[in-house]
């Protein structure tokens, strides 16, 4: 991509950013982004792996960009395609969580799931992730990607920020990936070329002081917030963790890096706040600004909640949904409709805070529903990791036939056994299907099916 394909006037606008290099940003625009993936701690899996992403140790570079949707490991959940300037997140995010001490924490504009995942990758089961989406049609693939990762220690959410105003110094640490003017997605997205102007640099800087004014309330005194975008503009970056210091009780927290990773360290130009700029052509990834705030005042105490419509579940239902679930007296269990879902035990009284407070989409895991003296179970529970593999049937498929339950086509499988059973790819589950006599049902979701055409 020569200088000229750039929008008009946006390489004269980066002249003045921290660590900008023509020469260098420009040649990495003439090749393909590279390909990167995270894998899942919570499925070990045997996947062939690149070069480590220096950030993250989970994180890999791929030589060439596979055909992801004909990789059952991806739809089991092992790995997140993400590219790798994203994962720095997660390297933040090691740096400030306190040891041993539960968090919740708040990834508030989500979707589609990577920055979720990647924090739910690093909280054990007692800390809390709330995934929120402000665009209602962007949740499913959220709530879908958060299935495939498997844990029970999640909560999806489609609220507007100001929404969470309400929830005063809940939230310990809180992640805003603001909405941006997008030109570091430049080289992965040609779309983004057309919509980036200098207004619309503006525009995104006035949206992101009222995203951030409006959840400043939730985060709790000694918090963390974690700011980034995918834009190279001062006014986006900089400037609002300067006006974030200036106009809020927030200090600025100096994240530590190696200087081989070759990621700018920038100083805002008022209060010399910390800010963290990746260009292509210095790393092997996209445009990113990330930086890392501490609050040191209290904004008040959330009120206390009582709730008095606690459900009255019963007792056989609840033992037999506890029969699929490892340390089943680990979680929490309710009912939405007909279905049955568990949470990590611990997070029950949040669950009913954030339910008083917010629209809840996904709740820990889905479990199934009751009929009769059966579980018909769900396909979350199939893709969770805390079901109970000794309580279900499991029958292992190879290659071809992993890709015909994926696009949910009839199966024939040399099997006598009977009943519901999980269908496995190299030891994690897929879905699920019902072993009959003379045929198989599918019951591999239609929404998630493979559509399009496997490639030669």
């Amino acid at each position: 991509m020569s200088k000229a394909l750039f929008p008009p006037g946006f390489i004269g606008s980066l002249q003045s950013e921290p660590g900008f290099d023509e020469q260098s940003f420009v040649a990495a625009h003439e090749n393909e982004a590279s390909v990167s993936i995270r894998l899942n701690p919570f499925k070990p899996s045997d996947i062939k792996k690149g070069a480590q992403v220096p950030w993250y140790k989970e994180g890999f570079h791929l030589e060439k960009r596979p055909s992801f949707t004909f990789d059952p490991l991806f739809h089991a959940g092992a790995y997140y395609v993400q590219e790798a300037s994203s994962m720095f997140i997660g390297h933040i995010f090691n740096y400030i969580k306190p040891d041993g001490e539960p968090v919740k924490v708040l990834d508030l504009c989500a979707a589609p799931g990577g920055k979720s995942t990647l924090l739910n990758s690093l909280l054990s089961n007692t800390d809390l992730l709330v995934a929120n989406e402000i665009i209602k049609t962007r949740v499913p693939i959220l709530a879908d990607n958060l299935t495939r990762w498997g844990t029970a220690n999640s909560i999806v959410t489609n609220n507007d920020p100001r929404d969470f105003t309400r929830l005063k110094g809940f939230f310990d640490v809180i992640l805003v990936d603001a909405p941006c003017s997008g030109s570091g997605m430049f080289r992965k997205d040609a779309a983004a070329m057309d919509e980036w102007s200098q207004a619309n640099v503006v525009l995104c800087h006035q949206r992101q002081q009222r995203i951030l004014a409006d959840i400043y309330p939730a985060l709790k005194e000694d918090g963390y917030l974690i700011y980034s975008t995918c834009s190279y503009s001062h006014q986006e970056n900089e400037d609002v963790v300067d006006w974030l210091c200036t106009e809020f009780e927030m200090e600025s927290i100096n994240i530590p890096v190696q200087p081989d990773w070759n990621i700018t360290v920038s100083r805002s130009k008022e209060k010399a706040a910390y800010g963290y700029r990746f260009y292509p052509g210095k790393i092997l990834g996209e445009g990113l600004f990330a930086a890392c705030l501490k609050k040191t005042k209290d904004s008040g105490e959330l009120s206390a909640h009582k709730n008095s419509g606690q459900q009255k579940l019963s007792a056989k239902e609840i033992e037999l949904v506890k029969a699929y679930i490892n340390d089943a007296d680990n979680y929490y269990y309710l009912k939405v409709a007909d279905d049955w879902l568990a949470i990590d035990k611990h997070h029950h009284e949040s669950l009913n805070i954030l339910h008083k407070h917010l629209y809840i989409k996904k709740s820990g895991v889905r479990i199934g529903k009751i009929a009769g003296r059966d579980l018909v179970p769900d396909h979350e529970l199939a893709l969770s990791t805390i079901i109970n593999k000794d309580a279900v049937l499991q029958t292992p498929l190879n290659y071809d036939k992993a890709i015909a339950y994926l696009r949910k086509d009839n199966l024939v499988l040399n099997t006598t056994e009977k009943g519901w059973s999980l269908m496995t790819y190299e030891g994690l589950a897929l879905g699920w299907a019902k072993l009959l006599p003379n045929r198989v049902n599918n019951y591999y979701p239609k929404e998630l099916r493979i559509l399009s055409a496997q490639p030669v």
